[in-house]
């Protein structure tokens, strides 16, 4: 591993590294030259605490630097590869969006990163026999064109989402909230362990990260980030679904919607959307003559 890509993994390891403490160092010093985070001895700490706009950092406040170095020396035990957002693997469409993750720790197959076009799949997690139907309905098709599936391994249709990519012999990304080595929910630990064998999982932070609630909302750019378009099926007015939506909107990415009953809960969020000038879906074709 080259010296500076481990140096950024490495500063994605301390326990309050955020987004805009990397980029601050980052911009400071481009090429990580002038610190090493994983030497106690080194200056990073001084550099650290000369700009206003990152937190005074204290060493105590760290795990031990070895600590870190045995972590990522374990990631290739794993099958866990690390690629960060200066690594040609890193998809382009992800480097589009708002904040893109650093880095993304993922195990399964890398090479899907890679595969076009995706379209992200997320809807209610109390999905009803209506969206089990039309996922059957519709995703064949979208696999038959060699559409990839991305959604978030939540329960309900994000489930659906990956169970039906895979039943039908297509490709799928689960971005996940917290780390590898923490799935959540629980019951899809199963679904999880399948996909790491001939899918991918991803997440943009490291293994051993226990999942907080704001890592999924945050976790959503990433779904529709990574995706040419994003498909709603059932969703609440305020729903985690609608927020992804909304990322693909900002993003100017492609969003779809699946209409309900005006006397389903789940589907309101949906038909707003579609209100809103997200295109309705009845069949595959209404999603393909737009992502392919």
């Amino acid at each position: 591993m080259e010296v500076f890509k481990e140096k950024l993994i490495a500063l994605l390891h301390y326990p309050n590294s955020t987004w805009k403490m990397v980029f601050q160092i980052l911009k400071q010093d481009p090429s990580l030259d002038s610190f090493n985070p994983l030497e106690t001895d080194s200056d990073f700490y001084d550099i650290m605490n000369t700009s206003p706009q990152t937190p005074i950092l204290q060493p105590s406040l760290f795990f031990h630097p070895e600590t870190i170095r045995d972590q990522i020396r374990q990631y290739k035990n794993n099958q866990i590869s690390v690629v960060t957002i200066f690594d040609k693997e890193y998809p382009q469409h992800l480097k589009e969006i708002y904040q893109p993750p650093w880095a993304l720790f993922a195990k399964g197959d890398l090479s899907l990163l890679a595969a076009n076009p995706k379209l992200a799949v997320v809807g209610s997690r109390q999905v009803t026999q209506y969206g089990i139907n039309a996922i059957r309905h519709i995703f064949p098709e979208l696999i038959k064109n060699d559409v990839l599936i991305v959604s978030g391994l939540a329960k309900g249709v994000d489930t659906l989402a990956h169970e039906y990519a895979m039943k039908n012999h297509g490709k799928t990304i689960a971005v996940i909230a917290g780390g590898l080595y923490h799935i959540y929910p629980r019951e899809n630990i199963n679904l999880a362990l399948d996909m790491m064998k001939t899918q991918l999982i991803v997440s943009e932070y490291p293994p051993d990260t226990k999942p907080q609630r704001w890592h999924f909302p945050a976790r959503n750019r990433i779904i529709s980030g990574l995706s040419k378009g994003t498909f709603i099926i059932e969703a609440k007015r305020k729903s985690g679904s609608l927020i992804t939506a909304n990322y693909a909107v900002n993003e100017g990415r492609d969003v779809f919607s699946l209409p309900g009953s005006i006397f389903n809960p789940n589907s309101n969020g949906a038909n707003e959307l579609i209100q809103q000038g997200a295109k309705l879906v009845t069949g595959a074709e209404d999603i393909l003559e737009e992502i392919r």
